[in-house]
């Protein structure tokens, strides 16, 4: 069966993927469903963006997120609670000014404020990914066939889990410029796992390295997912109301 690993990139989304007896190979794509699209129609996919979306945001998160975190020790920030999906839907507009950007994050966190418990805005960080969000979330709406091979995760659990549970020690990144260190030691342990080290020096055009190497996280969880040796958090998923499965898997 085929395996792929997802993560957003500047340029759109990064496939990490191998096919049966095949090398991993990488992609760039410009959208979420133009990747499933080049994909047999019986891969399994994991990617780092949430998947399922609540109508009320609950301090902590969806669920998945609580259970995750303590796994994490210092690499539990990267962890962050997801907005309501109306939060997520408030401002789907392209942004032509920083300015547009500004009032559209004021937007988004006043919605956020009123559809939360307690009244909770919507971070910087958060912000920055409601549009691939929403791209997952519309084909997961739109062909719910999908939600049987798309699965969520994150890279610091997927990190973790293939670490033998043992959080990474080191940051992939400190304040926004990525941590060389912290890169080499994730890089180790893909490698550990069976990737050549010369594939992870190779970062496809439109991707930064660590949306790279997330991917090629993402992909070794599909893997595992497809064998049965994953587990969701929680166990069993979670729903929102339109059926799409809620977990983190790892």
């Amino acid at each position: 069966m085929t395996v792929v690993g997802v993560d957003g990139c500047k340029a759109g989304w990064i496939a990490v993927r191998r096919d049966p007896g095949a090398a991993p190979s990488a992609a760039v794509f410009p959208g979420f469903a133009a990747l499933l699209d080049a994909l047999p129609a019986d891969a399994t996919v994991a990617v780092d963006m949430p998947i399922g979306l609540p109508d009320v945001s609950q301090k902590g998160g969806r669920g998945p997120e609580a259970l995750v975190r303590p796994l994490l020790g210092n690499r539990q920030s990267s962890v962050f609670a997801i907005p309501s999906r109306a939060a997520l839907y408030a401002h789907t507009d392209d942004f032509t000014t920083v300015e547009a950007w500004h009032a559209a994050h004021r937007r988004a966190s006043e919605v956020a404020k009123a559809t939360s418990d307690p009244p909770r805005g919507v971070s910087i960080q958060a912000f920055g990914i409601l549009a691939k969000i929403r791209e997952v979330d519309a084909v997961l709406i739109a062909r719910p066939e999908l939600r049987r091979r798309v699965f969520e995760s994150h890279p610091e659990v997927a990190f973790c889990r293939l670490n033998g549970d043992q959080a990474m020690r080191l940051p992939k990144k400190i304040k926004g410029a990525v941590n060389p260190a912290g890169m080499a030691e994730r890089k180790a342990l893909l490698c550990r796992h069976g990737y050549v080290s010369g594939f992870l020096d190779r970062t496809p055009r439109g991707a930064a390295a660590d949306d790279f190497l997330d991917a090629a996280a993402m992909m070794l969880i599909a893997g595992r997912i497809a064998s049965g040796e994953a587990r969701p958090f929680p166990d069993p998923p979670l729903a929102d109301r339109f059926g799409i499965p809620v977990a983190i898997w790892a």
